[in-house]
């Protein structure tokens, strides 16, 4: 059963905020992890095996090695990955 209450709505709108701002898609990415991971910490969000695999691909995506810029193809994953993740986060 998916959350509510304000809590779960404001993170809720937190992550597609982070989603849908300007930016590069990686650091929205990386944003959008952080404030998913304290979502699911404080309770207002509850995990689903979707939203953690999602999770685990966008990880993948913007790893980098010391030094590498992250760019075109980890971009256009990261992209994808969070398009999905704002789709299922009604179900969270």
């Amino acid at each position: 059963m998916a959350s509510s209450g304000a809590a779960t709505e404001a993170a809720r709108s937190d992550v597609r905020t982070l989603i849908e701002r300007k930016g590069h898609a990686v650091d929205n990415g990386r944003d959008a992890l952080d404030r998913l991971e304290r979502a699911f910490a404080d309770g207002a969000l509850e995990r689903t095996v979707f939203l953690d695999r999602a999770m685990g691909d966008l990880r993948v995506a913007l790893e980098q090695d010391e030094g590498q810029r992250l760019g075109g193809k980890s971009a256009e994953a990261a992209r994808f990955i969070l398009r999905a993740i704002d789709r299922a986060l009604d179900e969270a």
